[in-house]
């Protein structure tokens, strides 16, 4: 059993605008940067150059086509960028983190080379169910279902051949080990609590945001601006929040995506609405999260959610979806309130219900929540899992 070892991590989730995949593998670099193990993570990008960031840590840079939209997603379509690193590199390990096209690349890229490193998934999205199901559920519930029965399908033979399945949350690896996708793994993802913690409030911005009355809740919504992530739901709830509360709360937007025109429209109508664009500093990011009362994690899709963790970590209280990682992280804490997806009425009611609540007996139970998850943790569990499917699989090509 090899005691060091090299790591070559591939993901077409990859944005640089990206929420918790980019996260991830932003804590990773600098978590291997300190490690003696070799880690490439080859990031699609305009052009191909190697980054060395030092003797063990290196990004590979890869021309790759962009995603047609208002994305910043860019995927691999051949083989042989990755079967280049291959030769380079010579893994141990694969990591691929995405579904689409990714799997199969890597399968005909170690078939070309011959190496014998083991192929392992980290299913960042829940894709059958978040995306396939939910599209095609718009046709009707039979449609939904046989499309998602077709994606679990999908996601076993573009799997194939790999050595398990890494997953961040117990509920979305049932999921997949009752849709027979394994073996699985539970790594839990991290949260910096150095970082994200309510040392970083700023009371001239709570004093601001209050705009004179004390009462006035806060809400922070950091996600990408899709329905996936509730933005539609939580636009339709506002003006019966208002309505209903006799302060208007103030709802602060921090991000990009789809649906960034129906974020300024909010903006330029509501007078307690505000637009921040994108925040690239985690600084900052901090800030408002501790600066502001209520969370949402309205996507019923989530594999993790490091927003969620990052909004507990500050001491805010949280409306969550009723099912994936949003209804265990409330449910495990009993820091929130969890909802029905889409449900813009009953998201109203739960923010009409929090106003009235004693909230910081649920910010301490989500702050100490937060702190059981760390990044040091979920690395450590990640070596321990490559280093198994090794030892059992040791010497066998997955081509």
């Amino acid at each position: 059993m090899k005691s060091v070892l090299t790591i070559l991590d591939c993901n077409n989730f990859w944005s640089p605008s990206g929420g918790g995949v980019r996260r991830y593998h932003l804590q990773k670099l600098e978590y291997f940067k300190q490690s003696p193990h070799q880690y490439i993570f080859m990031m699609q990008d305009k052009n191909s150059q190697t980054e060395k960031l030092n003797e063990t840590t290196v990004i590979e840079h890869v021309n790759a086509f962009k995603f047609p939209g208002n994305w910043e997603y860019r995927f691999l379509t051949a083989s042989g960028p990755i079967a280049k690193l291959i030769k380079k590199y010579n893994p141990d390990v694969i990591e691929v983190g995405s579904p689409y096209l990714m799997p199969l690349l890597v399968r005909r890229a170690i078939k070309k080379t011959g190496s014998h490193a083991q192929m392992l998934s980290f299913w960042h999205a829940d894709f059958p169910v978040t995306y396939v199901g939910r599209f095609f559920s718009k046709a009707g519930r039979q449609a939904g279902e046989i499309m998602t029965k077709l994606a679990w399908w999908y996601a076993r033979m573009s799997f194939k051949k790999f050595s398990g399945y890494m997953v961040s949350s117990r509920y979305i690896a049932n999921r997949m080990m009752n849709n027979d996708i394994k073996p699985v793994f539970h790594v839990p993802l991290g949260v910096d609590t150095h970082l994200f913690n309510q040392d970083k409030k700023d009371p001239e911005l709570i004093k601001e945001l209050k705009a004179g009355k004390q009462e006035r809740l806060t809400i922070f919504f950091p996600h990408r601006f899709m329905e996936e992530k509730g933005i539609r739901t939580l636009c339709e709830a506002y003006p019966e929040i208002c309505k209903r509360l006799p302060v208007e709360p103030t709802l602060v937007f921090a991000g990009t995506g789809p649906d960034l025109a129906l974020v300024k429209e909010m903006a330029a109508r509501h007078k307690q609405v505000r637009y921040l664009g994108f925040i690239s500093s985690r600084e900052e990011m901090a800030r408002w999260y501790a600066s502001c009362e209520i969370g949402l994690a309205l996507s019923g899709h989530e594999t993790f959610g490091l927003s969620i963790l990052e909004s507990m970590a500050s001491g805010q209280v949280l409306v969550g979806a009723d099912t994936g990682a949003a209804l265990e992280h409330v449910r495990d804490s009993g820091a929130g309130i969890t909802i029905g997806i889409g449900d813009s009425r009953t998201l109203a009611d739960a923010i009409c219900e929090l106003a009235k609540k004693e909230k910081k007996t649920m910010a301490d139970k989500a702050i100490a929540y937060a702190s059981q998850f760390t990044w040091e943790h979920c690395f450590k569990k990640e070596i321990e899992t490559y280093q198994l499917v090794m030892k059992k699989d040791a010497g066998v090509p997955h081509a």
